[in-house]
């Protein structure tokens, strides 16, 4: 079964007719990276912001949807909405993939290094001028 990111691609290619060459002209990032994201089973890294910023470019779509689906293919679930999109009225939060990456990682550690990234997070803030 073909992995968030490998739909994401795959999908688009079929739709506009597109080649993995084509997805990486317009987009500015090697052709074979496009072809490595759309063929890899199991991404083992988040790609790199400006990977998905031209893959982004490259198939047309919004950086958040590329982003989303390759945090999904590393197994990190994002949490929150996407850009824009906030309760009824409201406007959400700007994305922050950093946030996004930390929050979704934490899931992966063990209950003792969550207890000392908790203890990092507390002595950092209170470190922190407060304004």
């Amino acid at each position: 079964m073909a992995n968030a990111l490998q739909q994401l691609i795959r999908e688009r290619l079929d739709r506009k007719g597109w080649s993995y060459g084509d997805v990486a002209r317009r987009g500015g990032v090697p052709r074979s990276t496009v072809h490595h994201l759309a063929t890899t089973d199991r991404v083992v890294r988040m790609p790199q912001a400006t990977t998905l910023e031209g893959l982004s470019k490259g198939l047309e779509l919004p950086l958040d949807t590329v982003r989303r689906a390759a945090a999904e293919a590393c197994g990190i679930h994002v949490y929150g909405t996407p850009a824009g999109q906030g309760p009824e009225g409201t406007a959400a939060r700007p994305a922050d993939p950093e946030v996004d990456l930390l929050i979704a990682s934490l899931q992966k550690l063990s209950s003792d290094d969550r207890r000392h990234v908790a203890a990092l997070v507390e002595s950092l803030l209170d470190r922190t001028p407060k304004k």
